[in-house]
């Protein structure tokens, strides 16, 4: 679909965004694709799709070619210039490039099978970096890059046929009833998660939803359902009313915190549509 004039204002605040970083498209001189949050170049392109521009405007073109750029061999993505390459960063580059379109790139199919291939024992995605020092929590994966990883491969022909994604969907649906903070990055199921974010950028009830519902393993699941109970007692006359919004996309039309989103609430109906 193309962007609806309503939305027009919201694409041209982002875009005047593209040079903050001292580069193009968002990014650093150096090819920091993460910098910048929100406007990154990663989140940037999501927020652009989100809107409805097609991936085939040169802009996101010209976007793919610069996340490509930073793909390896092995599959990895690196988004920093120095540093380690993490499952997270690999997770993200990949989750927008699925999104543009580009899943059956040959790329991206050598990505998948790495993904798989590294896989933790707990059945989610787990990056060696202890920010917060260790302890019996960061034995687990990361609860929120291993739901990046589903919102991926759900472009991909793995969906729901393959059984090493299932040992994810259930790692995510553990959680709900854990709902302690684990993983090396610490993610909990508490007050934060529990408010309405749009756009998907954190990890959260709606984002945990969104992903889950497409995933057969999860649809009848009581902790699934019962986490889609929770999000459905959140909306107002069938609508998705975002309660937390970043504050630097606090402006933008599409997302105003405390309103009725109308995209947020196409996003609602893709999860309703899904479990038909």
């Amino acid at each position: 679909m193309a962007v609806e004039k309503q939305y027009l204002a919201d694409v041209e605040a982002i875009l005047a965004h593209r040079y903050d970083n001292g580069g193009e498209l968002w990014t650093t001189p150096d090819k920091r694709l993460l910098k910048g949050s929100p406007f990154s170049t990663l989140e940037s392109v999501l927020l652009l799709l989100e809107l409805g521009m097609e991936p085939a405007e040169p802009l996101l073109k010209q976007a793919a070619d610069l996340i490509f750029s930073t793909w390896r061999q092995d599959g990895r993505f690196k988004l920093y210039p120095q540093g380690g390459i993490y499952p997270c960063q690999t997770a993200h580059a990949a989750n927008t490039l699925c999104h543009m379109g580009y899943a059956a790139d040959e790329r991206l199919q050598k990505t998948f099978r790495h993904l798989l291939d590294i896989q933790y024992t707990d059945g989610g995605w787990r990056c060696k970096k202890f920010s917060f020092g260790r302890g019996p929590e960061t034995e687990y994966s990361n609860p929120f890059p291993t739901l990046i990883v589903l919102n991926a491969f759900r472009f991909s022909d793995y969906l729901n046929q393959e059984p090493v994604l299932d040992r994810a969907v259930d790692f995510l649906l553990e959680h709900w009833i854990i709902r302690k903070p684990i993983g090396p990055c610490h993610y909990g199921i508490g007050t934060l998660f529990m408010q309405v974010e749009y756009p998907f950028r954190n990890y959260n009830l709606f984002v945990y939803v969104y992903v889950l519902s497409f995933y057969n393993r999860a649809k009848n699941d009581e902790r699934f359902l019962e986490a889609l109970k929770t999000l459905e007692s959140k909306t107002v006359n069938g609508q998705i009313v975002v309660q937390r919004v970043n504050r630097k996309l606090a402006g933008l039309s599409f997302c105003q915190q405390g309103k009725p989103s109308e995209l947020a609430t196409i996003r609602y109906h893709e999860i309703l549509k899904n479990l038909v």
